[in-house]
């Protein structure tokens, strides 16, 4: 049986091809390719039409109707949105143990000797967090999305450029952290269309134990309580619990993506739909 050459498949594939579609055998290369002409112009033809679609009534890509949609759930929940500097200097890199011995660190880009642009949202919200605790009276609830970057391993579900939510809730009851931690992962989860997805115990090189929430094999968030040893860093000594969420991975398992390019910042797809057709 004859199956579709290398540069057919990658083409299919771009157009958003089914596997069934991608798994298809012939009995001649003609067949193949006369099939082959078939599909791509049937898949050309589908991807205009749900551009076209896009245009006239979706208008927001995915990831940004997210961004809305998680804001606003976690605002009616009673939590401060912060907007905080992409630009992180090395020194709070360095109060996250984020050091040039340790594997993230060789994943930094780096602006200069001392700044790089931010690997995560953390050490920013713990710079402002140490002084809302003494500002306002607990539990301080705030959460920041915005954009990270990261020389990451390349692949189905990796980006260089990501977007990041994480929530954190500093000065509750200590016994209360387990459960508010299961409920702020259920609020994020049910405004993200998910309804479906685990709990899983994981080690982390920055906070050591984490929670993970995963959906099949895709990590999803991770989550972390405190008192944690990186607190002592920013002087904060109360119980937490924080989450973070990748964005463009809630959007993939929402849409049924295989790669999550499709639902970041691209050049190549416009609300989960190939351009270059």
């Amino acid at each position: 049986m004859v199956k579709w050459t290398v540069i057919q498949k990658q083409r299919l594939q771009e157009l958003g091809a089914s596997a069934k579609q991608l798994a298809n055998s012939f009995n001649s290369e003609q067949e193949r390719n006369s099939a082959y002409q078939k599909t791509e112009r049937d898949l050309v033809d589908k991807g205009k039409e749900a551009l076209l679609t896009y245009r006239q009534n979706i208008k927001k890509p995915a990831l940004l109707d997210l961004e809305s949609r998680l804001a606003q759930a976690l605002i009616s929940a009673g939590f401060a949105q912060v907007s905080t500097p992409i630009l992180l200097s090395k020194g709070l890199l360095a109060k996250m143990t984020i050091t040039e011995d340790k594997p993230l660190y060789k994943q930094v880009f780096w602006v200069d000797s001392s700044k790089c642009l931010r690997p995560m949202l953390a050490p920013n919200l713990y710079y402002i967090l140490k002084d809302l605790l003494r500002l306002w009276p607990s539990p301080v609830s705030i959460f920041e999305i915005g954009p990270c970057f990261r020389k990451d391993t390349q692949g189905g579900n990796h980006l260089k450029e990501f977007t990041m939510l994480n929530l954190v809730e500093m000065g509750l009851p200590e016994k209360d952290r387990s459960n508010r931690l299961k409920e702020l992962a259920e609020l994020v989860m049910d405004a993200a269309g998910l309804k479906h997805y685990d709990l899983v115990t994981e080690i982390s090189d920055v906070y050591g134990e984490t929670i993970d929430i995963t959906a099949g094999e895709i990590e999803l968030g991770s989550a972390a309580m405190g008192p944690h040893v990186l607190d002592q860093q920013w002087d904060i000594n109360v119980p937490w619990v924080g989450i973070g969420f990748g964005m463009e991975r809630l959007v993939m398992v929402k849409e049924g993506y295989k790669n999550v390019q499709k639902a970041g910042r691209s050049l190549s797809y416009m609300h989960g739909i190939r351009l270059n057709i």
